[in-house]
């Protein structure tokens, strides 16, 4: 060997003794976030974060005796005598006596004294008479059946949904305590990448420009932009410099090619790297770095099939720390017939999920998405010397939440 090849010969094996294990990479990714602070946003911009604070109700719900039916709020044995109605919203009737009865609708408070609701589909009215077979304590619903004032109903890290928002405005509350999203900003690298139109001989189409936004909204952040880059380490010392955001992912500047200048600009600008490759096929030189203000890096490959593997490896991991919540437990699925695990990585592999498990869907190249847009998720297959009949399984939309989490 020349004593250039013998250079790049022991830069590649020292890069592949730093590699860190697929699990504890993400670990490593996790463990370098911390939780935004917390913000008091209106309910509507609320929704996809997750509570800062516990959610505890300030009010009982209901804050009285309600009916649960349309019919006849009635006092002891029948028949009754209808003596008045209570309407939605109109306020407390006055006390019932026995032998009487309020027509009454859903939702309206009913009177004191009241047996029970007696449902228009039960009730037999003759004047201004009503008989009908009743329950002692049918049909109401009880002041604080839902919950009492100050009992803990979800607690901090619970994801905002629809459902949530809708439960916080029963509550009488306009603003929710969250850990707000976290903005990722990302950067495309590479001279070849063309943007409009097929690959060509020299021209590559970008793929992974497009994917990112998508998964960075999956995730649960923000999209700062999206920015191409030419391979100038000049360009991509400003545009890391300047990035506003929590999260910067860099695509196609990873490895250790003469047009690759992150780590070494990374080096440069103070930043710490946390993780200087992984160990797994594809996406083996993903990286992770820390700048002194807390912004974080995610180096990506410049493979579109071994960046998203990064992005769901380090970048997920990340962006589940700064939004206060956990790291994903994978759920286990068979693999029939068996995968090819790898001597000394894991493998991610594209598979489909199915009722007899994870079945691969081929086109696992780390420069094809092919496999990728056909499976839903990546079975995660960990070093071994044999085949695997069973992988946990790494979701390929960062929105779906595994099964036990």
């Amino acid at each position: 060997m020349t004593q250039v090849e013998d250079e790049v010969v022991l830069a590649v094996r020292r890069h592949a003794a730093a590699e860190v294990p697929w699990d504890a990479a993400r670990e490593r990714a996790y463990a370098a976030a911390t939780p935004l602070p917390p913000r008091r946003l209106p309910l509507a911009d609320s929704i996809g974060c997750v509570l800062a604070t516990a959610l505890v109700s300030p009010v009982a719900v209901p804050p009285v005796d309600r009916s649960a039916m349309d019919g006849y709020a009635v006092r002891g044995a029948g028949p009754w005598v209808v003596v008045g109605a209570v309407l939605a919203g109109s306020g407390l009737a006055e006390p019932l006596r026995d032998g009487q009865a309020y027509a009454i609708v859903t939702g309206a408070a009913v009177p004191a004294g009241t047996t029970a609701v007696l449902p228009d589909e039960h009730a037999t009215r003759a004047g201004e008479k009503v008989g009908g077979s009743i329950e002692v304590g049918r049909h109401i619903r009880r002041a604080g059946e839902e919950c009492a004032a100050g009992e803990l109903l979800l607690p901090a890290g619970t994801l905002i949904t629809p459902q949530l928002i809708g439960l916080a405005a029963t509550l009488g509350l306009n603003r929710l305590a969250v850990t707000p999203k976290p903005r990722v900003l990302a950067l495309i690298t590479g001279d070849e990448l063309t943007h409009h139109g097929p690959s060509s001989p020299g021209r590559t189409r970008d793929a992974i420009g497009p994917m990112l936004p998508t998964l960075i909204t999956s995730s649960g952040a923000v999209e700062a932009a999206v920015q191409q880059l030419p391979d100038s380490r000049e360009a991509l010392v400003g545009a890391l410099v300047s990035a506003d955001a929590e999260v910067i992912l860099v695509s196609g500047s990873s490895a250790s090619g003469p047009a690759d200048h992150l780590r070494s600009v990374l080096a440069e600008l103070g930043a710490e790297l946390i993780v200087d490759g992984v160990a797994c096929r594809p996406g083996h030189p993903q990286a992770l770095a820390r700048f002194p203000d807390g912004r974080l890096v995610v180096g990506l490959p410049g493979n579109p099939l071994a960046a998203l593997t990064a992005v769901l490896t380090l970048g997920v991991a990340v962006i589940r720390r700064l939004r206060g919540e956990r790291l994903d437990v994978l759920p286990v699925a068979p693999v029939p017939g068996g995968l090819a695990c790898h001597p000394r990585s894991t493998r991610l592999v594209p598979v489909r999920v199915g009722p007899h498990g994870a079945v691969p869907v081929g086109h696992g190249g780390s420069a094809m998405l092919r496999g990728a847009a056909e499976a839903d998720a990546f079975a995660v297959l960990d070093p071994g010397p044999a085949e695997a009949i069973a992988a946990r399984l790494l979701p390929l939309d960062p929105g779906v939440r595994p099964w036990g989490v």
